[in-house]
């Protein structure tokens, strides 16, 4: 058999494999399963900090010069590396001997 005769024939082959593959999978039917819902329930608790990245997430660019959400990334970047946020700083008195 000739080599380029032999290339031809894989080719061929090849494209009818993907074109048969292709059709399968056209053809297939998605079954969701049935356990799964695609959206949370109502019943379950929200979680505060999820709703705050998802305010953060609809701000888009400004979301960068807001507080909140830079308060609300430092906790989820906390949660994430499993830090455990520092206790509150409270400012000493300045005591002036009066």
């Amino acid at each position: 058999m000739d080599g380029k005769l032999l290339a031809r024939l894989g080719a061929v082959v090849f494209v009818a494999v993907a074109i048969t593959a292709t059709a399968i999978e056209m053809t297939r039917n998605e079954e969701q399963p049935h356990g799964q819902a695609s959206r949370p329930s109502e019943d379950a608790p929200t979680d505060p900090l999820r709703e705050a990245q998802r305010r953060c997430q609809l701000l888009g660019e400004a979301a960068a010069r807001d507080a909140e959400c830079l308060r609300t990334w430092a906790e989820t970047r906390d949660r994430f590396l499993g830090i455990t946020p520092a206790p509150a700083r409270t400012s000493p008195q300045h005591d002036d001997g009066r």
